[in-house]
């Protein structure tokens, strides 16, 4: 057998949720599109650091 790569982790879903909650938590205060903008950018950031951290390995 090679010694093939490991499965790499995904990350999709995390941006999902964090899109989500930000959009409710923006909904909360007022501003759902700031909200789902900021769990957008934070959700990349997240995935952004899980590709960094696994392109490592």
């Amino acid at each position: 057998m090679s010694k093939g790569r490991q499965n790499p982790t995904g990350a999709g879903a995390i941006i999902a949720l964090l899109i989500i909650l930000g959009a409710i938590g923006g909904g909360i205060f007022g501003q759902p599109s700031i909200g789902l903008l900021a769990g957008l950018a934070l959700g990349i950031l997240i995935a952004l650091l899980l590709y960094l951290r696994e392109r490592g390995k």
